[in-house]
């Protein structure tokens, strides 16, 4: 299950690997591993990502 917190400037994400989007695996966005966790941070001055 993946969490997502609203913060001023985007969104932080927390999710497994396998809940990963692809433009997340490719690290076109900010991710950082912590344990089996990933964060992800998306600006909102980024596109969503199409899949």
């Amino acid at each position: 299950m993946a969490i997502r917190i609203k913060v001023p400037g985007g969104t932080l994400k927390i999710k497994t690997y396998r809940e990963l989007r692809t433009r997340e695996r490719d690290r076109r966005v900010p991710v950082r591993k912590i344990g089996s966790m990933y964060l992800i941070w998306w600006s909102s001055k980024q596109k969503p990502d199409s899949n």
